[in-house]
């Protein structure tokens, strides 16, 4: 029952931050048939909670329907103190800010016991100095994403080969030691990764694009999935 009741908030949780999730998504999140999805949806709409939709085109919660604030086991404390210290290391300045705002109004929510353990965890994200170079393009990467404005780098690649490229940034993704900016290269019409690091320069172009079905972050993703999966 206690699992149970756990799957019925999450699915809460997950409608809550989208704007049509499928059962098959849910399924896939929570582990479970869709069938158990189905009839999860159907106790919670029975229980009052206004889950609008249908099988086979996707559910949302109605707009409006809010949950009570939530609060925070002592481990999900512990996680969001490491998520926060390492994104303030390896995120830029803008965002590093907002997280220390965010880190301040975490610990001040939290009862006594899950404040001591996220304020004790022993893991860190020390901050030597030696991605500044990356740190300094970062916020002006992820305003460009935010507003879809194409960017113009000078860019030196693995081979140390120079060139220019507009490109249309999708979004930026973190592989342990650096930075990489995914995006639609209108140069080569493809899509292509850039090292932070290697952007000798990055500037706002000040023209603005629009995401297509063939020219978006998701079918960026669907495609690296494809070819990992035709790898194996």
């Amino acid at each position: 029952m206690s699992r149970r009741a756990d799957r019925l908030f999450q699915i809460v949780q997950i409608l809550r931050g989208r704007r049509l999730t499928t059962a098959a998504l849910l399924a896939e999140r929570l582990n479970v048939s869709p069938r158990t999805i189905y009839r999860d949806i159907q106790d919670l709409s029975l229980s009052g909670v206004p889950v609008e939709g249908e099988a086979g085109s996707g559910y949302r919660l109605m707009e409006g329907y809010h949950l009570p604030p939530l609060m925070l086991t002592p481990q999900e404390s512990e996680a969001m103190m490491v998520a926060i210290r390492l994104l303030r290391t390896w995120g830029g300045d803008s965002l590093s800010l907002s997280l220390e705002s965010a880190q301040e109004k975490l610990l001040a929510i939290l009862p006594a016991e899950s404040r001591r353990r996220a304020e004790q965890s022993r893991i860190f994200a020390p901050d030597f100095g030696e991605q500044g170079f990356s740190k300094s393009r970062f916020d002006h990467i992820h305003q460009a994403i935010s507003h879809q404005e194409v960017l113009a780098l000078h860019y030196r690649d693995e081979a140390g080969q120079l060139s220019w490229r507009d490109v249309q940034p999708l979004g930026l993704f973190f592989w342990g030691e650096h930075w990489l900016l995914v995006a639609w290269c209108e140069r080569r019409e493809d899509y292509r990764s850039f090292r932070l690091d290697r952007c000798l320069t990055v500037t706002g172009t000040g023209r603005r694009f629009s995401e297509r079905a063939d020219r978006s972050l998701n079918d960026f993703l669907r495609k690296v999935r494809c070819e990992d999966r035709d790898s194996r």
